[in-house]
């Protein structure tokens, strides 16, 4: 039996956030394929992190050389990092102790393409080209090298990547977030349009994008009010600190509900799902959620970014606060067009992201990999160089750090 070593970021939320819920996927996955999954992880587990059976999970430090003990009695075949700051913690010591381990690195999304988007908002300008080429950029870019494989969760970000960063294509896999065959299957039992009313939102509010949407929700919400004076948004995030819940008013229809149950319940109750996103990158879990339960989404083109592909989205994308006020009040009340972005939403889920469109090419490419690694890596250069200077510098910062705090 093949062993994988998972080393998570964080400990997966799955009803946190949308990173929570890929990480579930790729565990499941992996399950699936009949590997023996160790999770480790140097964050601080929470009442809300997912346990799944038949997976063992074990607490970390960093700047840690009992980690390399442990790695040494484990000797896994395949070692998974979680975003790209645990490659960067972790990523040499597999190197060295564990040389014949594939490294896949799932990017989650790519942190330096929201952290410029999130630039060229707080300074009130559009995107510019010289914008990627950050310090973000150059290290998370290194870490796709010297990874043997990276995890796309976008098409958009997949092209960025080999047109824009010269990234060859076959160390990149495009998978997105999926769902399976009994998800897919219910959307027959969806609430109707005339069963829901009102808007919800929903996010978690550690992710900047979330609160910066909210605080748009905020400044457009009188003229939506005008336009529907009953109409009421809730507002339902994870991690909701005392500025988001400031801006709770009953009165004038605009709740904050802090975390919720059941995502996909709350969304199936509203008849449209808002999502006022200025900047991110990736894949938006909570517009995808949407259309498994058959409720429209009014977004901006980051927010349905890497969604429908070449076929109809599942709502309407606008740019501008008019725009937005105006998508809102067309879908809002117009059942007929209502039931049509609908089926657009579930033609989008079944011919884009059903799992079994993705799960025998992932398997194929990762057995090739396998199969071939000495050859794969002696191909991409660069990644065998900068795996060098990583061991160079974050080695000996890491054995600093470590011997500092043992003084």
């Amino acid at each position: 039996m093949k062993k994988l070593l998972v080393i998570g970021f964080v400990w997966p939320e799955p009803t946190s956030s949308a990173a929570g819920s890929r990480m579930m996927q790729l565990l499941n996955f992996f399950l699936s394929e009949n590997y023996q999954i160790t999770f480790v992880s140097a964050a601080q587990k929470t009442d809300y992190s997912a346990i799944v059976p038949n997976i063992t999970y074990r607490e970390i430090q960093l700047n840690d050389s009992g980690f390399d003990d442990f790695l040494m009695e484990l000797q896994p075949d395949v070692v998974l990092f979680d975003r790209l700051m645990t490659e960067e913690q972790f990523g040499w010591r597999v190197s060295e102790v564990c040389p014949k381990a594939m490294k896949i690195l799932d990017t989650e999304d790519l942190h330096f393409l929201r952290k410029a988007r999130y630039k060229a908002v707080k300074e009130n300008r559009k995107l510019q080209e010289t914008d990627l080429f950050s310090l973000e950029a150059e290290r998370e870019i290194a870490s796709i090298l010297r990874c043997d494989l990276s995890l796309i969760i976008s098409e958009y970000e997949m092209e960025l990547l080999e047109n824009q960063f010269q990234i060859k294509p076959e160390y990149l896999y495009y998978l997105p977030l999926v769902f399976s065959e009994s998800e897919l299957g219910k959307i027959t039992n969806n609430k109707t349009f005339t069963e829901r009313k009102n808007l919800v939102f929903i996010g978690n509010f550690l992710h900047e994008p979330n609160w910066d949407a909210v605080l748009q929700l905020k400044k457009y919400w009188a003229a939506i009010r005008k336009q529907n004076p009953t109409i009421e948004v809730e507002i339902y995030g994870a991690y909701s600190s005392e500025k988001v819940k400031q801006l709770h008013d009953s009165k004038n229809g605009f709740f904050i509900k802090g975390r919720s149950k059941s995502a996909r319940e709350v969304i199936e109750n509203a008849r449209l799902l808002i999502a006022p996103l200025r900047f991110g990158a990736g894949l938006k879990g909570k517009v995808l959620e949407a259309m498994l339960v058959g409720t429209p989404v009014v977004t901006t083109k980051i927010g349905a970014e890497g969604i429908a592909g070449n076929f109809p989205f599942a709502g309407e994308i606008y740019e501008g606060e008019t725009n937005f006020i105006h998508a809102i009040e067309k879908l809002y009340d117009d059942e007929l067009l209502w039931n049509e972005k609908q089926q657009f939403g579930y033609e989008i889920l079944g011919k884009r992201f059903h799992e079994s469109i993705f799960t025998k090419g992932f398997h194929k490419k990762i057995e090739q990999i396998q199969n071939t690694l000495l050859a794969h890596r002696q191909q991409n250069f660069y990644g065998t160089m900068l795996q060098h200077h990583s061991r160079k510098s974050t080695k000996y910062m890491s054995l600093w750090i470590e011997a500092k705090n043992k003084n």
